[in-house]
């Protein structure tokens, strides 16, 4: 090994490590709001990026299919539940009206531009706004009758989720694999190492979006109701925040910056219906290494994952995620030593 590839493993080391990034963010969101820990993040990696795939050939993309279907479910879950509460009709289709637009809206937006074949920003869009509303169907269906559920019995749903969502994924998506196009196709050469161009947009969308949760969090309504909902559920209740509310748009964002990052996986490598669950695990460790509480420790345990990966894979290939899920031993470990002295002091 010298300078050069020593480099160009650093630099896709850092790339793959702004993609954990994005996802190990959202598995933190998702805890620290709705005590979820978050198994089917990587699912919404592979919805993002075959909805594009698909539409860059030409096709309606078949996750318009697969949001109808929640969709549909999620409303008749909705009015079974208020015939069964006998809420007022008015309010039982405000409900289900709130429920739908959004999903609604794209899905037909995205009926009507599919075959015109928009620019491929149009279709990354469009793509994002396919998967987004799935977040809050998901937490319709499945997690809002769980909210006083113990957090080894969300971890046992979500599994099931993701197995049911892999299962979607294959009904609707099929076996083949699907790569996206580039948004970048330029690149550039910094002492004699190559830097692709979509390497430097998936850093720097990391970064905005970083900046973005930023700002989110601490200048916005909705995001002080999730910081707050975060920090006292009981507390936030008191004052009238609604954490069912709280608790639709973790999944959502969760959702949306899961299908972004498929859309700039998908063009590095091929996306099957069930990768989702590997890309996802790691996202999941590099929160493991932020303890699930940390946003700054998120990003940092996921440059690392990158960065044992990429040079993981150098040394011996065959073994590379072996070697980046073995790291979560030791990290553990001391976390373990390190609390347990903190609490005897």
């Amino acid at each position: 090994m010298d300078f050069t590839i020593a480099s160009m493993l650093a630099l896709d080391g850092v790339t793959n490590g702004a993609l954990y990034a994005l996802l190990a963010m959202t598995i933190i969101l998702v805890f620290a709001v709705t005590r979820i820990l978050f198994i089917a993040q990587g699912e919404f990696v592979v919805f993002g990026a075959m909805s594009l795939a698909q539409l860059s050939a030409g096709k309606l993309p078949s996750t318009v299919w697969l949001l109808g279907v929640m969709l549909v479910a999620a409303m008749m879950q909705e009015l079974f539940v208020g015939i069964r509460e006998r809420q007022p009709n008015s309010r039982l289709a405000s409900s289900i009206l709130r429920l739908a637009i959004f999903p609604v809206v794209a899905i037909a937006i995205t009926w009507i531009l599919a075959p015109l074949n928009p620019p491929l920003v149009v279709k990354a869009m469009l793509s994002l706004a396919l998967v987004a509303p799935m977040g809050t169907l998901l937490y319709r269906l499945v997690y809002r009758s769980l909210t006083r559920a113990s957090v080894l019995t969300l971890l046992i749903v979500s599994v099931g989720v993701h197995f049911a969502l892999v299962g979607l994924g294959l009904v609707f998506f099929g076996p083949e694999g699907y790569r996206t196009p580039a948004f970048l196709q330029t690149s550039w050469e910094v002492a004699g190492v190559p830097v692709p161009g979509q390497a430097v947009l998936v850093v720097g969308m990391t970064v905005a979006l970083i900046g973005a949760l930023f700002w989110l969090f601490a200048f916005t309504f909705r995001g002080m109701a999730l910081r707050a909902t975060a920090v006292n559920e009981l507390g936030a209740r008191i004052v009238g925040l609604s954490t069912e509310r709280a608790g639709e748009t973790s999944l959502m964002l969760a959702a949306a910056i899961g299908a972004l990052t498929g859309l700039l996986i998908g063009s590095s490598t091929t996306i099957y219906y069930d990768t989702g669950f590997l890309i996802g695990l790691k996202g999941f460790v590099a929160a493991v290494f932020a303890g699930l509480a940390s946003f700054p420790g998120a990003l940092a345990g996921a440059i690392a994952v990158g960065l044992i990966e990429s040079f993981g894979s150098f040394w011996s290939s065959a073994f590379k995620d072996s070697i980046v899920f073995a790291a979560v031993i030791p990290i553990l470990l001391w976390r373990s030593v390190f609390f347990s002295v903190a609490e005897e002091h």
